[in-house]
């Protein structure tokens, strides 16, 4: 099937409503069917090409076009307005607005939780047409007061959201996030759908607790094992039945430099396997002890409390709430952090989304074939409200 095209497929895809495969040929332009959710649909990645249970060649429509995606970050900008807005009486959020300001809003949720956001993040949307809307979330970046736990939840930050949208005026807006920003876009999303125009979702979390085992208990230490041993030293042996709640204990002490000793650890293992391939400038921030400091304590702080859902599968069970938003899911192959079985069971969840898997990436949004498919998706959804259609 397909042997006699000359291709090399950079992304695999799954869609309800746009071409199974994307392609990284701009001569290819044929649409293929989709088959989501269905059955006898399993892809099987073969040399230079793909094969399907399906015999996808034989319902190829060769009729329709595909209108070829901007996949390249825009130039770097700077905001037009920012400011802090007082969200309870003890915390002050910094948000900025950069693009178009009578462009179609977009939120961009950060990860971490305490991640705080980068003027980098900008560059994912089309400042001709995007009102792009960074926000810090409470304790992180210039937010303040800087690391702070108190009165810090998901749903605090799901309110903090909306009273955003509120100060700024803004009737409805585009959801983007990826890592933790994934979990809070969901969570967010589901508690004000009506608010809602579109989502891109990146490097999926759902704060399960495979997940947190996976990353925290020696999962991903069988590919790092160099990055864990220093993780997981830091703790003596009587206390490693359970590292994050060791570190918990030394994230919460009452002496700073046992603080900042454990949020260095913490944040030097997320960082050094965040890329496919090693990235020095990630993983300096490690050395960075007021980014580590508010990155690992908020981090910690919300993985103890287990992202303060009411159950562990609760943003897939609420999946109904927006299965009519268009979204696109995108996961790097090689994710580490958050691994791909996260992204495929939300996938399942929710077929109607489109899914891309990026087969040469990690976790981070500033690698090359993810960032492609993060602005290609926010392209469609630009295209989606400009022409009413992909």
């Amino acid at each position: 099937m397909l042997r006699g095209l000359a291709f090399n497929p950079k992304i695999l895809h799954f869609s309800p409503s746009l071409p199974l495969f994307s392609l990284n040929s701009p001569s290819f332009s044929s649409r293929l069917p989709s088959f989501s959710g269905r059955k006898n649909s399993i892809l099987q990645a073969q040399g230079l090409g793909f094969k399907s249970e399906n015999q996808l060649g034989t319902t190829m429509d060769l009729g329709k076009e595909v209108p070829e995606l901007n996949r390249n970050l825009y130039p770097p900008i700077e905001p037009y307005s920012s400011g802090f807005l007082k969200v309870s009486d003890l915390h002050s959020i910094y948000w900025e607005q950069s693009g178009n300001p009578n462009g179609h809003p977009v939120v961009f949720i950060h990860g971490g939780p305490g991640g705080g956001t980068s003027p980098s993040n900008r560059t994912f949307f089309d400042p001709d047409f995007y009102r792009i809307i960074l926000f810090d979330q409470r304790g992180a970046g210039k937010s303040t007061p800087h690391a702070c736990l108190v009165d810090n939840t998901t749903w605090d930050l799901v309110n903090d959201i909306e009273k955003l949208r509120e100060h700024l005026e803004i009737p409805e807006w585009q959801v983007f996030g990826g890592s933790w920003g994934s979990t809070l876009a969901l969570a967010y999303s589901q508690s004000h759908p009506d608010k809602v125009t579109g989502m891109v979702l990146r490097g999926i979390f759902l704060l399960r607790k495979k997940e947190l085992d996976w990353f925290y208990e020696g999962g991903a230490a069988a590919i790092y094992p160099d990055a864990w041993e220093p993780f997981r030293d830091l703790i003596p042996e009587n206390e490693r039945d359970c590292l994050i709640d060791a570190y918990h204990k030394r994230l919460n002490s009452d002496d700073m430099e046992t603080q900042y000793a454990a949020a260095r650890a913490w944040t030097k293992w997320e960082m050094m396997t965040a890329h496919l391939l090693p990235n020095e400038e990630n993983i300096k921030k490690g050395d960075d002890d007021k980014f580590s400091l508010a990155f690992a304590r908020i981090e910690n702080h919300y993985f103890v409390n287990k992202g303060f859902f009411p159950s562990d599968s609760f943003l897939l069970d609420n999946i109904e709430k927006i299965r009519h938003i268009n979204a696109t899911i995108v996961q790097g192959r090689y994710d580490m952090c958050c691994p791909i079985m996260t992204a495929w069971d939300l996938h399942k969840a929710w077929p109607e989304a489109d899914f891309k898997i990026v087969p040469d990436a990690g976790h981070s949004a500033n690698e090359l074939g993810i960032a492609a498919e993060l602005v290609a998706a926010n392209e469609k959804l630009k295209n989606i409200i400009k022409n009413g259609g992909p």
